[in-house]
């Protein structure tokens, strides 16, 4: 077996790594819904320690806040499915691990747990880049559907989150 991953998801990272080093950037990745699996698919590929120095799996709102330092007014105001949350992760991530570029994700994987603001299959994703003005929020939200398995939403979920890692085109 050459990996355990989902073969789109291993193609996705093992661009992730080869096209990060190429750019010498380093990646950091803040993970709730996803539970570690955008790090586990990085690390999934063989020289991954040349772009990727930290991963923080932050599940409860307690971890996000004391891991990342999350402010618990922007938990209280926003809920934790959120691009406002996502983005202070992504942030904090970033702060804490020195990288280039940090990606954050929270959502609501099911199959409970949904609201009728944010059913089943919501996840938020936000990218935070080195020197970027923290002002300037870059969010997401994907409604990946709330007749999907809690599987194929944190699958989904992780393919988007590398994706968002890849470098610009030149």
């Amino acid at each position: 077996m050459e990996t355990v991953l989902p073969a789109d998801i291993a193609q996705m990272a093992a661009r992730v790594v080869a096209e990060n080093k190429a750019a010498g950037r380093t990646v950091a990745v803040a993970e709730s819904c996803t539970g570690g699996l955008v790090s586990a698919a990085i690390t999934e590929v063989p020289g991954s320690s040349a772009i990727l120095g930290s991963g923080y799996v932050t599940y409860s709102n307690e971890a996000k806040m004391t891991m990342l330092g999350v402010n618990e007014d922007i938990i209280d105001t926003f809920g934790a499915v959120s691009v406002a949350v996502a983005w202070a992760m992504a942030q904090g991530a970033l702060k804490k691990s020195g990288a280039d570029i940090a990606v954050a994700i929270s959502g609501v994987a099911g199959p409970d747990g949904g609201t009728a603001n944010k059913p089943v299959g919501t996840v938020v994703f936000a990218v935070a880049l080195k020197g970027q003005n923290p002002e300037d929020v870059v969010g997401d939200k994907k409604a990946f559907g709330a007749d999907k398995s809690r599987a194929d939403i944190r699958a989904f979920a992780t393919l988007y989150a590398l994706e968002l890692l890849l470098p610009p085109a030149p």
